[in-house]
Formats: C-alpha cells, sequence, structure tokens
C-alpha cells in the first residue's frame, strides 16, 4: 500500500536523509521517498502500519510534525 504524509520541519537534504533512515528502521515501511521542499512524503507500506509509532519516530528524530493523510 501506498500512503502520503505531510512532515513540517524538512528544510535540506540531510532532513531527507534522516526521515528516510527513521522510516526504514519501521519494520511495516517497505519505502519512504521524502521531498523536503514541499515536505510531502510517500510512504509504501504493509496494511498493518502503526501509524502512531511512525509518527512518533519522526518527530522524536528532529524538528518534525506530522500530519498522516492515509
Amino acid at each position: 500500500m501506498q500512503s502520503k504524509i505531510k512532515i513540517q520541519g524538512t528544510h535540506c537534504p540531510s532532513c531527507k536523509t534522516l526521515i528516510e533512515d527513521v522510516c526504514r528502521d519501521i519494520p511495516s515501511v517497505n519505502k519512504c521517498a521524502v521531498d523536503f521542499v514541499s515536505g510531502q512524503t510517500i510512504i509504501d507500506h504493509d496494511p498493518e502500519i502503526n501509524w502512531q509509532e511512525l509518527k512518533k519516530e519522526i518527530e522524536d528524530s528532529g524538528e518534525f510534525q506530522v500530519e498522516v493523510n492515509k
């Protein structure tokens, strides 16, 4: 499955890399593609993804705010 989320606070390629690395560590996430300019992020995931865990992990990794738009 694919879902889009909006991440505020992404400013540079390092933010993109950090968020993609965080997502990669979540077992139900298969792929994550971040556009750091717009904050739009496409998550390729298993149906049983834990959105609260994903949101918490991303927000805890930096000055980010996550909006889930499943």
